[in-house]
């Protein structure tokens, strides 16, 4: 694999099952690209490597006064260099293609995760740590992978230059190689404290880079309330125990470099005081001795890659780690593909809670806790975030269609839809029928409003369709951002549209036209809205009450006004208080409060014109005064 070739056509399917088994799957799965940069670092770390021998060779050659050994040395020693050239140059390049499409492998996994979990994902892993893995993550993973190479071309060549010592000069190649080897291990000892101190500092990253991610998400909020100070104050607290972690791990890191550095020189003094000796007897050459001496001075070199790979195996593992737990997470249903991937229809059907939703009709869900409602919306898009039984549409189990089937089949738009940055066009270039155009999604939706900003905002945009959204649509306003993320659901035309607090950012008015703009677009469509909205719920087929997890009560918003106290406590807000005593209420002697009847037919007459038309507020105002003369 190259890196004009990325993308993968397919990352694979990862070793999810621990850290270190991930980063092997990723080595096995680079193996062509490992074996040349291996071919290349050897070629580069023998071409280094011979460099010694060539001078050796001319040093002796002028010695013994021989112009021919001093021209083979030459031409030796411009051989080297040339090999040292290639082998860097195309090293580096066999290294960096490694490095990068080992990452790019990483990240395609991830995308490929989030994109099969849905929001459940940061539901089971906090959005902070799903961000640190895709980046810095990302980055350390693929460094160890690509530096085990390299660290298998330094250690081969180690051993090469160790045995061509023993057999060029025995007495000194027998101290090299024996010492090399002790270099290479004495830091083995001080890993482990090294890898603890990185993987603590890696933690307080990951902590430190998930309260950052809370804290910028939720900022409007935070100075809404005045808690901006105070969360700012956290995230320093978590930025100086990075800083405190990071300098403890660097100063084993620094002790690890001064032994890589200290323990080379004694035995390179070790090596030219035993060499002067035994050029002093006669034993060796001048030549020799300075063979020997370059060649224990130049693999200094190649012993730096076993810092380096101690180094990167020690941050790569954590982020590995992370990585696999993110890629081990899977659907709570097994989707076993054992149906045709058809599209099924017919009525939206839940085990689990009972819930009812006719075909071609729009049912309400009214349920009291907004995170179960989540959850049941996510179910009823055949993705649940935990096991349970299978939602039926028509009689197929959501659950054994694949997965790209039951989301064309039925599809979910969450209380908080994301914008993508680029134009209007390009947002609402999304799968669809065919059946319901542009237009017509931003008339339902309401949005003239919206596409006016855009233009105002967007400089050279005469068309609102080619104007320009910012990132999550930052420019705009919550209610706009939700206008656009529904007409964007509405042109899908899908068979199923589950819709969760589709309005809730949005004022009355703007409601109730949007309420009637859904109605009239998808008739003859099973549509699904989870709110408590009195102007939505007025305008649905059928209500559907939720308490406790169960459907405990069925009808229409009139009737479960009246009929059920749970219910209208949740729709009109009521406290317990209250709610106790509209149940005394009810419980009383129809004689008891005679005013009553002209206050509940007040009511109805207004229901009765809110249903109607829309009122302007000095209307609405005109009407209530007239109704409190009434009553």
């Amino acid at each position: 694999m190259q890196i004009q070739d990325l993308p993968y056509p397919d990352p694979g399917v990862p070793d999810a099952r621990s850290g270190p088994r991930f980063l092997w799957w990723l080595f096995r799965n680079q193996l062509g690209g490992q074996l040349k940069s291996l071919a290349w670092g050897l070629l580069h770390f023998a071409s280094v490597s011979a460099l010694p021998f060539c001078v050796g060779l001319a040093v002796q050659a002028v010695v013994d006064r021989s112009g021919t050994r001093l021209a083979l040395a030459g031409g030796l020693l411009a051989l080297a260099c040339v090999g040292n050239a290639l082998g860097d140059t195309f090293l580096h390049r066999a290294a960096v293609t490694n490095w990068i499409t080992a990452a790019a492998r990483v990240q395609q996994l991830l995308a490929r995760k989030a994109a099969l979990l849905g929001s459940a994902l940061t539901r089971r892993v906090a959005a902070g740590e799903v961000v640190a893995v895709s980046t810095g993550d990302v980055e350390k993973i693929g460094w160890f992978v690509e530096a085990v190479s390299r660290f298998t071309a330094a250690a081969l060549t180690i051993v090469l230059v160790c045995v061509g010592l023993v057999v060029y000069e025995p007495a000194l190649g027998a101290v090299v190689a024996v010492g090399l080897p002790v270099l290479a291990l004495a830091v083995l000892p001080l890993l482990p404290r090294a890898t603890r101190r990185a993987d603590v500092q890696r933690e307080k990253a990951g902590r430190a880079t998930e309260l950052a991610s809370d804290t910028v998400a939720g900022l409007r909020v935070l100075r809404g309330i005045g808690g901006e100070e105070l969360f700012l104050d956290r995230y320093r607290r978590a930025s100086q125990e990075v800083r405190h972690a990071a300098v403890r791990s660097a100063r084993m890191w620094s002790l690890i470099s001064a032994i890589q550095v200290l323990l080379p020189g004694l035995l390179l003094i070790a090596v030219v005081w035993y060499g002067v000796h035994l050029a002093r007897e006669g034993r060796i050459g001048v030549g020799e001795l300075v063979t020997v001496y370059s060649s224990v001075m130049i693999l200094t070199y190649p012993l730096r890659h076993f810092e380096e790979i101690a180094m990167a195996y020690s941050f790569s593992r954590p982020s590995a780690k992370r990585a696999a737990r993110v890629l081990s997470l899977e659907r709570a249903t097994d989707t076993t593909g054992s149906r045709p991937a058809g599209i099924p229809s017919g009525d939206l059907y839940d085990p689990a809670t009972g819930l009812l939703a006719p075909t071609g009709r729009l049912t309400a869900v009214v349920c009291g806790d907004p995170d179960a409602a989540g959850r049941l919306a996510e179910r009823l898009g055949g993705h649940p975030s935990e096991q349970g039984a299978s939602v039926l549409l028509g009689d197929v189990p959501l659950d054994e269609l694949p997965l790209d089937s039951a989301r064309t089949a039925v599809l979910v738009q969450d209380k908080d839809p994301v914008l993508l940055s680029g134009t209007l066009r390009e947002l609402l270039d999304v799968p669809a029928s065919g059946a319901v155009g542009a237009e017509d999604a931003l008339a339902a939706a309401q949005c003239g409003d919206v596409l006016a900003a855009l233009v105002q905002g967007s400089l050279g945009a005469e068309d609102p369709m080619d104007a320009r959204i910012s990132e999550r649509g930052r420019s705009l306003s919550g209610g706009q951002r939700q206008r656009l993320a529904l007409a964007r659901s509405l042109i899908t035309d899908p068979e199923v549209l589950v819709l969760d607090e589709p309005t809730s950012a949005v004022d009355s008015h703007t409601e109730a036209r949007i309420a009637e703009g859904v109605r009239s677009l998808r008739a003859g469509r099973t549509t699904v809205v989870f709110t408590s909205s009195p102007l939505l719920l007025d305008r649905a087929d059928r209500i559907v009450f939720l308490d406790d997890g169960e459907v405990a009560a069925v009808g229409t918003h009139r009737d479960l006004l009246h009929t059920e106290p749970r219910y209208r406590a949740v729709v009109t807000r009521e406290t317990d208080e209250e709610t106790a005593a509209a149940q005394r209420d009810e419980d009383a002697p129809a004689d008891a409060h005679r005013g009553d009847g002209v206050l509940d037919g007040a009511g109805v007459a207004l229901d009765k014109t809110l249903d109607d038309d829309v009122l302007g507020d000095d209307d609405v105002l005109h009407r209530l005064e007239e109704i409190e003369e009434t009553a």
